[in-house]
């Protein structure tokens, strides 16, 4: 239940208002923007709500289900507020979102109406559509543990235990050659072997990139030198001199944690589980009804 002051409610009884609505993001990097549809700046705490920016929200609708509520919100693209080239590189993905009702007169008058996430940004020209996931839409997401021959973990998580700060599983190099628009020559990895980084992550330190992150498709070795292909485009190009690190790959299989990584002891799958071979086996006529796959088909 919302807790609404004596003096903003006054206000709300009187007929006559003088509200507006702000939208404070708080990105997953750190970084919190302020947005409102009135005509100048409204401050929230520390947060510069800017005007000028189009943004404006759709009518807000409640469900008792656990379903994504149809709110969304849209804006302008722009170097003072949001750019493209931030929605293209996913910083606003999942960013936590608090709507405001505020009295722009008096701007300490506020009732938080909403708190939740960004969900799907649809992009058309120099204008966004973004919509809003309340924090109900959390408890309508899968999650718990399943039952597959691969790993459950992530390599370098706590589940896992392998240290991503060992040198030996990290590198740091720089683009020596661009070779496509998501390969590349490496220098500065000649020592580790074809395919070490092959689904592991690399991030950018310097360069128009710097902070993205992304999986690498394949790692190989040509002329003595490391080739990266990563899985995506950068949103912005890449150019020879970028530095980057690059933390080692796993293909979640029960062999490589054994052999690569000598973790098998904290490996979170069950690699014997029966496959669908198995499971969609029936019995031969004159079979011995063994388990070596003999009396099954």
């Amino acid at each position: 239940m919302r807790s609404i002051s004596s003096a903003l409610q006054a206000k709300l009884d009187s007929g006559v208002t003088t509200l507006a609505r702000c939208w404070v993001l708080a990105r997953r990097d750190g970084v919190v923007q302020g947005f409102t549809d009135h005509d100048t700046d409204i401050m929230i705490d520390a947060v510069v709500c800017r005007a000028g920016t189009g943004f404006t929200a759709s009518e807000a609708t409640s469900r008792f289900d656990l379903s994504v509520p149809d709110t969304e919100i849209s804006g302008a693209l722009s170097d003072a507020s949001l750019t493209e080239a931030d929605l293209a590189a996913g910083r606003y993905d999942a960013a936590k979102v608090e709507t405001w009702l505020v009295d722009w007169s008096e701007p300490a008058l506020r009732v938080l109406t909403a708190r939740g996430s960004l969900g799907e940004v649809k992009r058309e020209g120099a204008a966004f559509t973004a919509e809003l996931r309340g924090l109900a839409d959390l408890l309508a997401q899968e999650s718990g543990r399943f039952y597959t021959a691969t790993c459950g973990a992530d390599l370098g998580d706590t589940r896992c235990g392998i240290d991503l700060t060992d040198p030996a599983y990290r590198g740091t190099g720089a683009v020596s050659m661009v070779t496509g628009t998501s390969q590349f020559v490496a220098s500065g990895l000649d020592g580790f072997a074809a395919t070490w980084f092959r689904a592991g992550r690399l991030t950018w330190t310097t360069g128009a990139n710097t902070g993205l992150s992304v999986e690498i498709k394949q790692h190989r070795v040509e002329n003595s030198h490391a080739v990266l292909s990563l899985w995506q485009a950068m949103p912005e190009p890449v150019g020879v001199g970028n530095a980057f690190t690059v933390t080692a790959g796993c293909d979640k299989a029960f062999a490589t944690c054994r052999n690569r990584f000598a973790n098998s002891l904290n490996f979170r799958g069950f690699p014997h589980i029966p496959g669908n071979d198995f499971v969609m086996s029936y019995p031969k006529p004159g079979g011995g009804g063994d388990t070596t796959g003999t009396a099954y088909g």
